[in-house]
């Protein structure tokens, strides 16, 4: 994406004599006083000699008192917080004395009150306190999304337990590997994953670890229903069981105890379990509350997965903390998403990224206007659907955001600037907790001077973003992995001065001139060809807009006696409609030559996470080997054109013979 780093010509000229008549102007309503008309006189000098100053001044001056606004609103109520001590379950009671009949939740028609909330939460606690876990003990929780979902964690919370939410989806050896991570004291499991469970019981460190089975009331009376070996009925004895006084538990409760655990997407390897301390879940919420402008009017829809960051913590945790009602679904549904929304008169939504191509790329329907949608806010909207997404559907305000589970790396972008992530003050940039440093593309490592320390980027400069490390801030703290190697390798020390540290967020961004910054790639995913660094993600949109919105991933491949790695890229396709001519125009048009793949994956399915991320490891492992590979893969020719990769040019290439 191009952006703006200097002034041209005619707004330099602009801006200056829009300096002249403002000073002017002032001095002939206010400048009776000497002193002060020689301070005008002396400051019009230094505007009109630095017209870029002005520039800023004027286009960014809304935005920065309005988001200073904002900020401020949330640091009282973070300070307020803190100074009470309130944990995430301590603030939730309090809504239930105050709110006891509002509606928290909506799902499958369903209305749930945040009486009915606590009541379940306390019998969480009460009974999971009689049986004996204690404080600091961690639990597993494998269930899809249910309001009960939330109200177990929230219960366990009570009484001090960490809870490890693990993704729905996942199976074998990598769920294997979540829970044992999670050091934890026992597992609950919803009775639609009893089957991926029960396929690792074997294991000595799943095999001691008591299990508790939680099924509704369709499971309860379905035919097809069963226990696994050994397993506590947890829906029977929450039935069973009194509610109980736990205020000691939870006004013993502190803001800095841990959470939850939550996961990253694994897309490169195997999940690590990232710490939520309270402080940080309570910090998480109330930043989008308070910088996206939401009220406790609002009704949010929210059809991403419970144990994930964007649907468990930015979207759920706004309900329990700020009041607001959710609409909460099972599985994303591109057919139902506005048909919801309009249903239960939604205010605001909570999207990802490829959940708004999804949406864009279904064939228009009256729906998509008929909706009293006010504001979407998430992260991961591509630039080049953005001003089509907000105009197909009429959406007055996309606050992008920008952070990850663990880091403390955080922007925002609430003034629909297109394509930006988020933006920092201009001025004072130096002395924000937020930087954006030089750094080798390829391998992510930060460029250093000669005295050791890192060097800032400037505007127009592709940069990695860093999150300074304050441990007495909820903002800037980093409370790491659960595997605290991988902790350090987050961390950089001596950035700027000794002794400094700093959270790496793995993410390359560039800013302009007036301080919005736009993402540029994940470090790694980045790979050089030809001499050229090539961002994956710049090529992933080009080759998308062309093929009509359909998946693709696009990663760097390795050929024998050829020095970098070779763009590739995986199209979802199954029914093979791509036109690989029309494929090949569009990236002549768009791409530099060393960014234009030179191999084409033709795919039935992409691996995906549930949401939606893309996994490219096993792609990347796999190659172009046509022996392996049983999908078409085509070869882009010296002409420019895409041809199918058969044995004979497979093994120039695999001898070095290509010419490349």
């Amino acid at each position: 994406m191009n952006v703006q780093t200097e002034l041209s010509p005619r707004q330099k000229q602009t801006t200056t004599l829009m300096s002249v008549f403002t000073s002017f102007f002032v001095m002939s309503f206010l400048g009776q006083n000497a002193y002060f008309r020689a301070f005008l006189f002396f400051l019009t000098i230094y505007l009109v000699r630095h017209p870029t100053v002005v520039y800023i001044i004027a286009k960014t001056w809304q935005r920065d008192v309005i988001s200073g606004y904002r900020f401020v609103r949330m640091l009282f109520y973070m300070n307020k917080m803190e100074r009470k001590g309130w944990t995430i379950a301590r603030i939730f009671q309090e809504n239930v004395k105050q709110n006891p009949t509002k509606t928290c939740f909506i799902m499958d028609e369903r209305t749930y009150t945040y009486q009915y909330l606590g009541n379940v939460m306390n019998k969480v606690g009460s009974y999971f306190k009689t049986i004996g876990l204690q404080r600091n003990d961690c639990v597993v929780l494998l269930m899809e999304t249910r309001v009960e979902y939330i109200c177990i964690w929230l219960g366990l919370s009570a009484i001090g337990v960490k809870v490890a939410l693990i993704n729905s989806s996942l199976k074998g050896e990598t769920l294997l590997h979540s829970i044992k991570v999670a050091n934890a004291k026992a597992i609950i499991v919803g009775s639609e994953l009893a089957s991926c469970l029960k396929d690792i019981l074997h294991h000595n460190d799943i095999a001691p670890l008591p299990i508790y089975q939680y099924s509704d009331n369709e499971q309860l009376e379905s035919a097809k229903f069963e226990f696994l070996p050994g397993a506590t009925n947890l829906t029977k004895e929450l039935d069973a069981q009194k509610i109980m006084d736990l205020s000691v538990d939870i006004e013993s409760g502190r803001l800095s105890d841990k959470l939850l655990c939550v996961y990253t997407s694994g897309t490169t390897g195997l999940p690590k379990a990232a710490v939520i301390t309270n402080l940080r879940y309570l910090y998480m919420c109330s930043a989008v509350y308070f910088m996206v402008d939401l009220r406790t009017t609002d009704v949010i829809y929210n059809p991403l997965p419970l144990y994930h960051t964007a649907g468990g913590i930015v979207a759920a945790g706004i309900s329990l903390i700020h009041g607001a009602t959710s609409v909460l679904r099972k599985k994303f549904s591109v057919s139902n998403f506005w048909k919801d929304c309009i249903k239960y008169d939604c205010t605001a939504a909570q999207y990802i990224g490829e959940l708004c191509r999804y949406l864009l790329s279904a064939p228009p329907k009256p729906e998509d206007t008929m909706h009293n949608m006010r504001v979407m806010y998430g992260n991961g909207l591509r630039p080049q659907i953005w001003q089509q997404f907000m105009s197909r559907f009429q959406i007055p305000l996309i606050g992008e955001l920008y952070g990850s589970t663990e880091g403390n790396s955080n922007l925002a972008n609430v003034v629909n600037q297109v394509g930006a992530m988020g933006f920092v003050p201009v001025f004072g940039r130096k002395f924000l907790p937020i930087q954006s440093i030089k750094c080798d593309e390829e391998t992510g490592e930060p460029i250093r001077n000669k005295a050791g320390y890192c060097i800032r980027t400037k505007p127009g400069e592709t940069g990695l973003l860093i999150g300074m490390i304050d441990h007495k801030r909820a903002g800037t703290a980093f409370n790491g992995y659960e595997d605290k190697e991988a902790s350090q390798k987050k961390i950089l020390k001596d950035v700027f001065v000794k002794g400094d540290f700093y959270f790496n967020s793995g993410d390359m961004a560039v800013s302009d001139l007036l301080g919005y910054f736009y993402f540029k790639d994940r470090t790694g995913d980045t790979f050089r060809w030809r001499g050229e660094n090539v961002a994956t993600s710049e090529v992933e949109a080009i080759i998308t807009n062309v093929v009509g919105l359909q998946d693709c991933v696009v990663y760097g491949v390795d050929i024998p006696h050829v020095e970098g790695k070779a763009g590739m890229a995986a199209i979802e396709d199954p029914k093979r409609r791509v036109d690989l001519q029309q494929l090949s125009s569009g990236i002549r048009a768009n791409l530099p030559h060393y960014a234009q793949p030179l191999f084409v994956r033709l795919m039935n399915d992409i691996p995906r996470t549930d949401t939606f991320k893309m996994k490219k490891r096993d792609l990347t492992l796999e190659g172009f080997n046509i022996h392996k590979i049983s999908d078409p893969i085509f070869y882009l020719q010296k002409n420019g054109t895409y041809a199918l990769l058969d044995e004979a040019q497979y093994a120039k290439l695999v001898a070095g013979e290509s010419g490349l």
